[in-house]
């Protein structure tokens, strides 16, 4: 469970703005998406454990937070983050 190496330098390369960014909104967004993607997955499988649906609902909140920042800083980038992660809105 979590994030491999590889994948979080493959959406921080994808989202950043340069190679080592990993505090910019998208990226935040980006990495979130995905811990959520594995957490749902997760919690198809294991439908009682409610430790880990308390970590989901406070990690897709924080991004609903993020994306509502980025709407209102810059709606450009936040409409191209959310179609390129497929993120309903």
């Amino acid at each position: 469970m979590g994030i491999t190496a590889k994948k979080k330098q493959e959406l921080i390369k994808n989202f950043g703005r340069h190679g080592k960014d990993t505090g910019s909104p998208e990226v935040q967004i980006a990495l979130m998406s995905e811990t959520i993607r594995e957490l749902t997955e997760h919690l198809k499988e294991h439908k009682k454990d409610y430790h880990s649906q308390r970590g989901l609902l406070n990690l897709a909140s924080k991004r609903k937070r993020l994306l509502n920042y980025l709407r209102r800083k810059d709606y450009k980038r936040f409409s191209e983050v959310v179609k390129t992660l497929n993120i309903r809105v």
